[in-house]
This record gives C-alpha cells, sequence and structure tokens, in this order.
C-alpha cells in the first residue's frame, strides 16, 4: 500500500506555504509566506475539510472581531506516493477577503477570492 505524504510545500506568484499533517508536538503545522507577511500556525488554528474536490487547508491571515478578514485556503489533492516517498503537485490557493463591519452590514457579495497556482512536492516525512 503507497504511503500517504505528510508534508507539503508549494509555491507560485510570490507565495510559499509549507504544510504537515503532524510534527514532533502531533499537532499540524502550517506555513505561510508572502511578499507582506511571514504566519506560523499549529493545531487548532489550522482548519482542515475534507471534500470530494480534496482537503481544503485553511487558516485566518487577518481576523477582527468588529471589521473584515482575511483567510488563506489550500486545495490538497489525493496523492499515492511512489517508492520513492515524494510526488510532484500542482493545486490551486485561494486568498479570500471576508467583508464584515459591526455597523453596516455590507450589501451583495461578503467573499471575494483570489486564486493562486502553486506547485511543489508532497512527501512522506517521519515525525
Amino acid at each position: 500500500m503507497a504511503k500517504q505524504p505528510t508534508l507539503y510545500e508549494l509555491s507560485g506568484g510570490g507565495l510559499h506555504v509549507t504544510y504537515s499533517t503532524s510534527s514532533i508536538s502531533g499537532k499540524p503545522l502550517f506555513n505561510y509566506h508572502d511578499a507582506f507577511q511571514v504566519r506560523n500556525f499549529s493545531g487548532d488554528e489550522i482548519q482542515t475539510v475534507d471534500t470530494i474536490l480534496g482537503k481544503l487547508v485553511s487558516v485566518f491571515l487577518i481576523r477582527t472581531i468588529d471589521g473584515g478578514s482575511t483567510s488563506f485556503t489550500v486545495l490538497i489533492p489525493a496523492i499515492h506516493l511512489p517508492p520513492t516517498n515524494v510526488a510532484n503537485v500542482t493545486t490551486e490557493g485561494v486568498t479570500t477577503l471576508h467583508k464584515f463591519s459591526i455597523f453596516n452590514p455590507p450589501l451583495g457579495q461578503t467573499e471575494l477570492y483570489t486564486f493562486h497556482r502553486l506547485h511543489g512536492t508532497a512527501q512522506f516525512v517521519e515525525f
């Protein structure tokens, strides 16, 4: 039976994302780096949802209680690793601007999406 990846290293369009399904502490880790910020997330700060498209892995880059927020989601496709335990990956990342205001709720579409083509590797690493 082929091993499943535990570490994804992806980049494209000025973004660099590393996602590990576990770590030495037993918690997943997510590192995000773009031209303006470097953010590191672990454990419950990372949301994962299995969908028919693949696994959606999301983090909040900016989160406010009285205004808009910004999240980043990467689509993790199903991968069966070859004997080398490393496979190439091409996927999508999505930056979402969540419009919100407690004083004047916005009308119309409240989520705006920017898509990012990402490529890199998925590999099995023991933690």
